[in-house]
């Protein structure tokens, strides 16, 4: 069911408002406020996804791909933000804000409470993030009272979680630009996407946790074939990543928050620069990776991103729709085609499910939305 009409009404002018009084400083869905005149498209940038003109503006289906609520699995979450499936098809999601993991039964969207997890002290963009399940094992991305950090937690009968043993500490923490997504590739090593907490110069420092994409052991150590020695950076020149998928053959996508221009979706290999700070963007400079596609931080800012169906579905936080990124190997294959535009607000994380199914999480409860009736809620989506 679509978020009523009348509170977006509602709330429209304060959102006017709010939005008027922030300088683009640079948060996770609040650095597109600048007037969309302000920056040029690049020569090199589709137009697809470059001019606000071009991009839908309905949930209407457009060709090339369909995506359909079939219902709501579950409402009344707080500040959710990550995602996991459990072995039989039960869903594990966090609290940002309220520091918990909750069990949402897969079938019937009963919520079961797994308790707070110690340790996280949330603020500004920090919290409780990403969620991945291994054997046994519930892993956790979450701000500490120093630094972020990846943890797990033994989680087995009873439904409880064991206490949090460190996986990886050090990353660095910031009022925004935490970065948080956690995910297993099919290498069976895990990823995590990091922020440069707002101190550009991280993200071109290989020495440094922030502004990169990590790849580790379950056990936190570098992982085996990455490429720079001894580190667990697998790439690096990242502003702010929320978002990590793999496609059926294995190549690792991320989704990135841009600043006042772009936002970005990028094919990702090893030992790669992405440019932040020093591009932004399909920038076209030597040593630089451009992405492969890129919005308008008004019609994006993406967080969770899933592969299905031949596609990347990419969450819109400030956009506030879902992208679809039809692929042909390591390029794409289609204009971007967006879905669900302003029909349930902000939208933090995507996964996909068996069968061409992706569950979407909404964001309206996370101290930047609108929050309506049942906000925030999981919702199941049929993909083709």
């Amino acid at each position: 069911m679509s978020r009523p009409a009348v509170v977006k009404a509602l709330w429209g002018t304060a959102v006017l408002i709010l939005v008027a009084g922030c300088s683009s400083g640079g948060t996770e869905d609040r650095s597109g406020t600048a007037p969309l005149t302000s920056s040029p498209p690049s020569a090199s940038a589709p137009s697809s996804a470059s001019s606000p003109a071009s991009s839908p503006a309905s949930s209407s289906a457009p060709a090339g791909g369909r995506a359909t609520v079939s219902g709501t699995l579950t409402e009344g979450l707080k500040s959710p933000w990550g995602l996991a499936e459990l072995p039989g098809g039960d869903l594990l999601v966090s609290s940002r804000d309220e520091r918990t993991i909750t069990r949402v039964d897969g079938r019937t969207g009963a919520k079961t409470s797994l308790g707070e997890v110690p340790g996280v002290v949330p603020g500004g963009e920090g919290g409780l993030m990403g969620l991945a399940v291994r054997d046994g094992w519930v892993y956790a991305y979450l701000t500490a009272e120093s630094d972020n950090r990846i943890v797990r937690m033994r989680y087995g009968d009873g439904d409880r979680l064991g206490p949090p043993q460190p996986v990886l500490t050090g990353i660095p923490k910031g009022v925004v630009h935490n970065g948080g997504r956690i995910a297993f590739g099919p290498d069976r090593m895990l990823y995590a996407g990091t922020g440069e907490t707002g101190r550009t110069g991280l993200a071109q420092d290989r020495e440094s946790l922030g502004g990169k994409i990590l790849r580790m052991t379950p056990e936190g150590r570098p992982a085996p074939g990455n490429p720079f020695a001894g580190s667990v950076v697998y790439s690096y020149g990242h502003r702010n990543v929320q978002g990590i998928a793999w496609d059926t053959e294995g190549r690792l996508w991320a989704a990135e928050f841009g600043q006042n221009t772009w936002d970005e979706l990028n094919l990702v290999e090893a030992g790669k620069n992405y440019g932040w700070p020093e591009a932004e963007g399909q920038a076209g400079r030597e040593g630089f990776v451009d992405p492969v596609a890129q919005w308008r931080t008004s019609e994006a800012s993406p967080s969770g991103i899933a592969y299905a169906k031949g596609a990347i579905w990419m969450a819109g936080l400030r956009g506030e729709r879902l992208w679809r990124v039809p692929l042909s190997g390591a390029e794409q294959s289609g204009n971007p085609e967006a879905f669900l535009t302003e029909e349930y607000g902000r939208l933090r994380t995507v996964l996909a499910g068996g069968g061409g199914r992706l569950w979407l999480v909404t964001s309206e409860t996370d101290t930047r939305g609108t929050p309506g009736p049942g906000d925030d809620r999981i919702l199941r989506l049929e993909v083709n």
